[in-house]
């Protein structure tokens, strides 16, 4: 089993940077990979220039790959920010604002997942006060996934590369994706389990799987330490991703890793190329 049962897709927001955004996913496809996803690509701005999301759509079709995530607008990522939905005043409304953009791309290339990053906490305001703006922002992006049939994925980061992100363990985004679930009655947010993210918390994730396999929607991988390719740390992905198949998950796995001191074109060595196009 193993990676060749997978279905990976490349991150392009953190893969592939060396080369200006409209050529990556030809260069994902000249990999031999048929599926990407991105972080919002415009990080100054939620609501882009049509010609600008035309232009990001073309290149997608044009390279024949599919895109099958999409970030929500988060701010400066990568940067200081995490995220943008739980910060109240401009940051909320530039989220509020992106939503239906964001969708609308998303139904346009028929992409089926959007990831809502929940945003740092903020110093001088009431946690209370973050997490409330933070389910009104959620259902508004929950609804308007639905609406083109895609799912809302929660994502946990990191204690240490994230210290003013709340959502560092697996429970507290569950709680947030069954908040969402409740409030909404659509059933269609799910936890993005990301094994870096989780392993740099501490957390045991053979347990992690076996408890929140079902309600999770997209996973994404990076080996620890390094965040680089998987074989360049002491993650036994592998075998990870074999549980996470015997558990019943049948979705993508994003890689979500950083190439090193080298092209991207060559940090996919540990996978053959027969593997990298979806199947």
């Amino acid at each position: 089993m193993g990676f060749a049962e997978q279905r990976f897709n490349v991150n392009l927001s953190i893969l592939f940077t060396e080369l200006p955004l409209l050529e990556r996913p030809a260069a994902a496809a000249a990999a031999g990979f048929t599926a990407v996803e991105l972080w919002w690509p415009w990080v100054d701005s939620p609501t882009p220039e049509q010609s600008e999301l035309d232009a990001l759509k073309k290149a997608i079709e044009d390279a024949g790959v599919q895109l099958t995530g999409l970030n929500f607008y988060a701010g400066q990522l990568p940067g200081p920010d995490r995220g943008a939905l739980s910060i109240p005043g401009e940051e909320s409304e530039k989220f509020r604002a992106n939503i239906e953009v964001a969708a609308e791309f998303a139904r346009s290339l028929g992409t089926k997942a959007l990831n809502a990053l929940y945003g740092n906490r903020v110093e001088g305001v009431d946690p209370a006060e973050q997490d409330a703006l933070a389910l009104e922002n959620l259902v508004l992006a929950a609804r308007a996934a639905d609406r083109i049939g895609a799912i809302l994925l929660i994502e946990t980061l990191n204690q240490p590369e994230s210290p003013l992100y709340p959502l560092v363990s697996a429970p507290a985004g569950i709680g947030i994706v069954d908040k969402v679930n409740a409030a909404t009655g659509l059933g269609n947010a799910r936890f993005l389990m990301d094994l870096y993210h989780l392993s740099m918390n501490g957390e045991d994730l053979p347990s992690v799987i076996e408890r929140y396999a079902a309600e999770t929607g997209h996973v994404q991988i990076a080996d620890n330490p390094g965040r680089g390719a998987p074989g360049t740390g002491a993650l036994p992905l592998e075998e990870l991703l074999d549980q996470l198949e015997k558990a019943g998950y049948e979705g993508w796995v994003g890689l979500e890793y950083k190439p090193g001191d080298r092209p991207s074109a060559e940090a996919f060595g540990w996978l053959p190329v027969e593997y990298r196009a979806a199947r």
